[in-house]
């Protein structure tokens, strides 16, 4: 946790001056009628560019994350899996992204646009530069995390807290549970947006089960 931490702030620091430059990409999914965002206080500037750092340390530095927490996870599924940790990182890394540029260009556009079309002749949308970005590092990050559900899968099973079996018992259970979840992350109340995140996260839960079928022993 303390190396985690020592290279989540040295990159926070590293990539601020450049926070001005990302912040203009995580602008790029609004609508074209959003020019600029608004800030409501002197020191709200600063705090958005640093939340907007620290997001981006926190991206580039998954794959020690991912090292740490394996190391962490090693004794448990045993030290023969050891030779296993660039595939365990390389994976993570991958699908973690993958859902990060899903929420990005697929999720946040529509909602984005069907949250704003509510803005009709007496409503004027001025939105908060806070507010906007927290909504969007929110919907990134639970995104890519919800990716991760093969590998996780991968080292239950090493773990025998899971088997393929199990994961074939309880499909039913899983798509709601996807689909709660699904309706949770994605801002909108549409359907559509919903099923924009819960059909790729139920494909993954089957990819999990393969997954687990050839994890286990």
């Amino acid at each position: 946790m303390i190396v985690c931490l020592f290279v989540l702030i040295l990159f926070s620091i590293l990539i601020f001056p450049f926070s001005d430059k990302i912040l203009n990409i995580l602008k790029n999914p609004a609508p074209s009628s959003i020019k600029k965002l608004a800030i409501f206080s002197p020191q709200e500037g600063f705090l958005i560019y640093t939340k907007i750092s620290i997001f981006s340390a926190l991206l580039i530095s998954m794959p020690i994350i991912f090292y740490n927490i394996w190391v962490f996870i090693l004794p448990a599924i045993g030290e023969r899996f050891k030779r296993y940790v660039l595939y365990f990182i390389f994976f993570s890394f991958f699908f973690f992204i993958f859902g990060c540029l899903f929420a990005y260009f697929i999720l946040i556009p529509p909602a984005l646009k069907f949250l704003l079309s509510f803005a009709k002749d007496n409503l004027e949308p001025v939105i908060s530069a806070n507010k906007y970005i927290s909504f969007v590092i929110s919907i990134i990050f639970a995104s890519g995390l919800s990716f991760l559900l093969p590998v996780l899968s991968f080292i239950l099973t090493k773990l025998k807290l899971i088997n393929y079996k199990l994961l074939k018992r309880y499909y039913r259970f899983v798509i709601v549970f996807i689909l709660i979840f699904s309706a949770i992350i994605t801002p909108t109340t549409d359907i559509f947006n919903m099923l924009l995140l819960a059909i790729p996260i139920f494909f993954l839960y089957l990819i999990s089960i393969l997954i687990s079928f050839f994890a286990k022993e």
